[in-house]
């Protein structure tokens, strides 16, 4: 599979680009980004093509990943899916319904695969993890807490503008639904939305197995209190999720092998692009409730479990 990359930010030069180079699997293509410079930095970087034009790249490979801010995803995967290509792409999918329902429509009318990479669904131990508590019954309630560090310590996405805009629910809400989601069903009502310091947020939610849930999240926490855990309690007892082994590079991989196996199969991810989409839905009603907007009453709606 001849795969290209779209992006030349901080998240493309050290997980994309040296996940894409070092797969056996795939074909590392090209690059574009929406500077020009940095697109040729890149390919050089890794020995490929740098493309000035968005359809030249689509017009020379199999698929594309994404690196791109939410928005400017959105629109390049719906212009790469009807072109035929396949998509890996990142959280979120979107940051409007609308828009990732847009990607989602793309995807079934041209009948491409897609993978939205969650990371810890493709990380091995978090993935083991999720796996064995999804078919476990009887889970009551769980604590999710997503703390990040980005505006408080030294990380390279700090200058991001769109996590500046959308914050901690955005940016790192989509990680702890992915993990929840496969085990404790879909959400069936954000029943509780309340800001905390700064960009952090607090949620309830009403899942479709009876469950509740918790969630946390920030990307101002203070560095040393930075960290990402997540408890179930439940009639078999307690279970924390555990920490992984390995960085993101080797999970892309694992997302790259996911989508070439839709492709040649036709079996969709739980990860596709349609997950992704219940994702916004989710985060959508949840920002409705931050925000007391008119529609703040709306229950998440059903949609497909993970």
């Amino acid at each position: 599979m001849r795969i290209g990359l779209l992006g030349t930010g901080p998240w493309a030069r050290t997980a994309y680009a040296p996940a894409l180079a070092g797969h056996t699997g795939v074909r590392f293509t090209g690059v574009w980004g929406r500077r020009p410079e940095a697109a040729t930095e890149l390919a050089e970087r890794y020995g490929v093509a740098a493309y000035a034009d968005v359809d030249a790249l689509l017009a020379d490979v199999d698929a594309v990943a994404v690196a791109l801010p939410p928005s400017v995803q959105a629109e390049l995967a719906v212009r790469a899916a009807r072109a035929g290509r396949h998509l890996l792409l990142d959280k979120p999918l979107a940051v409007s319904v609308a828009e990732a329902r847009a990607v989602v429509d793309a995807v079934e009318r041209a009948q491409v695969a897609s993978v939205v990479f969650f990371t810890a669904r493709f990380q091995k131990e978090p993935e083991a993890w999720i796996e064995e508590q999804a078919a476990v019954a009887g889970w009551f309630t769980a604590r999710a807490q997503w703390l990040g560090a980005v505006f408080t310590g030294d990380s390279p996405f700090a200058a991001s503008p769109w996590r500046r805009e959308k914050g901690a629910l955005w940016d790192v809400g989509p990680h702890a639904l992915s993990v929840l989601l496969p085990v404790l069903g879909d959400v069936r009502h954000v029943a509780a939305a309340a800001y905390g310091p700064a960009d952090t947020v607090h949620l309830v939610l009403d899942h479709a197995t009876g469950a509740s849930s918790t969630l946390t999240l920030s990307l101002t926490a203070p560095p040393a209190a930075a960290g990402a855990d997540v408890e179930l309690r439940g009639e078999a007892g307690v279970s924390l999720l555990p920490g992984s082994s390995e960085g993101a590079v080797p999970a892309l991989s694992r997302a790259a092998d996911a989508l070439v196996a839709a492709a040649r199969t036709g079996r969709p991810h739980p990860c596709d692009a349609a997950f992704g989409l219940r994702v916004t839905e989710i985060l959508a009603s949840a920002h409705d409730r931050l925000t007391g907007g008119a529609d703040r009453d709306r229950a998440a709606g059903p949609g497909p479990a993970a």
